[in-house]
């Protein structure tokens, strides 16, 4: 980007800046009832600000708030064109503070300022503005009945929407849950991570200086039994959409079965090949694709590719790139914008990574590093979340995809040949929601992102899918047939 400002220029934005410390309930900011706790900067161990924690009868209150306005209709019945001014003039908001949200999120996440000026803000602001400019273009259908009677297929907002944030992603995430959810008329509470709460009060704010209503858009900061449990539990919460790991996400589908059976979508780990044939082409760029989706956000990614599986006759090549290609990501200080990789989100996180790759140091700074593994070894089958790209050796394509899929997730992949019938079908036998072809992604707003298996359930972000999770289906039948003479009473 040309206009990144200079080291010194970003750390004097992060001295400056002022964050939100509260929980946002409509409409306002007010201080939560649990106990207080700290968001630290995870690159110096500094003190960033003291949250005010929730608790369940802070839960108790965005709900009954959350209801109140969803069920007068300031927003759910609110004309859809409306509601999409609305959402455009928050993306002109946080466009104005684009770089104020930039850095917040750098300093709370550890994440580079180059990736946080370069994707995460831009990215937020097209998938709210993407999601608004959809509101007035989905119809709903009519059903094929015959002449007596008309069939309509409607789709209403199903009402109180808890969505649940990971760490990885903060602004993202958040704008992939509220987006859709917004756009449809539901009312939301969102409940960031407790490593990253600051980004997601500011852009409440922002809503609610846009326009959307109060009790609409909430923000509850705290951990998973003060604030997730009794969320995932509330007899008045009709959905939950959840981002995390599998283990976290299975609890709230026993939180549902164990309530109101509220509709829950998980988003979830993933542990995902990047299969290399042996008529793989422009070595060079299977490289620059491998090491950016291995290593970005420091591999703390639930679609980063941690596993390479490479063929035989093009594995000395590859490897000999990717380490001549690793040169050029350089770790450290995340509010450098000369640095690619920032740091782990904590000291426990770092723990947990470096024991896969045999260290003891606990500095959140890992320098990436690549390992080869059999398809067996922990570090092929574990979402290791950390900068760890493990590379398996296979002698067959065939053998390629059936290591591709042994795994117990599901989520992406990536295949890189020449041969455009072995991509089409290597992308058909693989199982997982996203198959990219001689690259790494994850499609883009207007396509669906999520996964098989223990990857996934419910529904998927992105695209008018997701428009579908925060609904609810409802016939209408009407019969045209003339009524004989004499049905009448009276």
């Amino acid at each position: 980007m040309s206009d990144l400002l200079t080291h010194g220029e970003y750390k004097a934005l992060a001295e400056a800046l002022d964050p939100p410390t509260t929980a946002f309930i409509d409409g306002k900011f007010k201080a939560g009832s649990g106990a207080k706790f700290p968001t630290v900067n995870p690159a110096t161990g500094e003190g960033l600000a003291e949250i005010s924690g929730c608790d369940t009868s802070d839960v108790d209150l965005a709900v009954a708030k959350a209801r109140e306005a969803f069920e007068q209709g300031r927003w759910s019945k609110l004309h859809p064109s409306d509601r999409k001014d609305v959402l455009i003039r928050l993306c002109k908001l946080i466009t104005r503070n684009r770089r104020e949200l930039a850095v917040m999120e750098s300093v709370d996440s550890g994440k580079p300022i180059l990736d946080c000026e370069a994707v995460d803000v831009p990215e937020t602001i097209h998938c709210i503005k993407w999601h608004a400019e959809a509101i007035d273009k989905i119809y709903d259908q009519t059903g094929p009945t015959g002449d007596d009677a008309i069939s309509m297929i409607v789709r209403e907002p199903i009402g109180v929407v808890a969505a649940v944030l990971p760490w990885n992603f903060p602004l993202m995430m958040l704008a992939w849950k509220i987006g859709p959810a917004l756009a449809v008329g539901c009312s939301v509470i969102v409940k960031p991570a407790e490593q990253t709460s600051l980004t997601a009060l500011r852009v409440a704010e922002l809503a609610y200086e846009a326009g959307v209503p109060r009790g609409v858009l909430q923000v509850l900061p705290g951990d998973g039994p003060s604030v997730g449990e009794p969320l995932g539990r509330h007899m008045d919460v009709d959905m939950v959409s959840f981002t995390g790991s599998t283990d976290t996400g299975r609890l709230f589908l026993k939180y549902s079965a164990e309530s109101n059976l509220k509709k829950v979508v998980l988003e979830c780990g993933g542990k995902n090949p990047a299969v290399v044939f042996d008529d793989a082409e422009n070595l060079d760029n299977v490289a620059e694709h491998v090491v950016n989706a291995a290593f970005w956000n420091a591999g703390q990614n639930c679609s980063a590719a941690s596993r390479l599986i490479v063929h035989k006759d093009v594995k000395a090549g590859l490897l000999e790139r990717i380490e001549a290609r690793m040169r050029d990501w350089k770790t450290g200080d995340p509010l450098d914008p000369a640095n690619h990789i920032g740091c782990l989100i904590d000291g426990d996180h770092a723990a947990k990574v470096c024991g896969y790759i045999g260290e003891t140091e606990k500095n959140v700074f890992v320098t990436p590093c690549v390992v080869e593994v059999d398809r067996d070894d922990v570090k092929a089958r574990d979402e290791i979340f950390g900068p760890v790209l493990s590379v398996i050796t296979v002698a067959s394509n065939d053998e390629a995809v059936e290591v591709a899929n042994d795994t117990s997730y599901g989520l992406a992949a990536s295949v890189f040949t020449a041969n455009t019938r072995w991509a089409i079908r290597a992308a058909r036998d693989i199982k997982a929601g996203t198959v990219t072809v001689n690259c790494y992604g994850e499609g883009d707003i207007s396509t669906p992102f999520g996964g098989y298996k223990q990857s996934g359930f419910g529904g998927r972000d992105n695209g008018v899918h997701a428009h579908d999770q925060f609904t609810e289906l409802k016939t209408i039948w009407i019969d045209l047939t003339d009524p004989k003479e004499g049905d009448h009473v009276g």
